[in-house]
């Protein structure tokens, strides 16, 4: 059984606040080693509305969606497979087009 480590802190942005209950900050308990993965995991657990706007339908982030942790893109750093260490921020953020 893994060891729960302390919580991560998830900041939502006000366009995906509405699928989590009005909440712009979350806070997720992983086990040891956990990934963006496992946070988007925990989350969609509870708010699975925004596991849909945030993750398509083969489980990748959306192009439109960018996922910070600590302010690095995980994009960059590993994707969903990107580490986040205890007491880590992690940052959603949401596209928005327009002119």
């Amino acid at each position: 059984m893994s060891e729960v480590v302390d919580a991560v802190t998830v900041l939502v942005p006000r366009l995906l606040a509405e699928c989590t209950g009005g909440r712009r900050e979350l806070s997720v308990e992983l086990p040891a080693e956990g990934t963006v993965g496992a946070v988007l995991d925990a989350i969609a657990a509870e708010h699975p509305v925004f596991d849909r706007r945030v993750r398509d339908e083969t489980g990748a982030l959306r192009r439109h969606v960018n996922v910070y942790v600590d302010g690095e893109d995980v994009r960059r750093a590993g994707d969903l497979s990107t580490r986040v260490p205890a007491g880590a921020e992690v940052m959603v953020i949401q596209s928005v087009a327009g002119g």
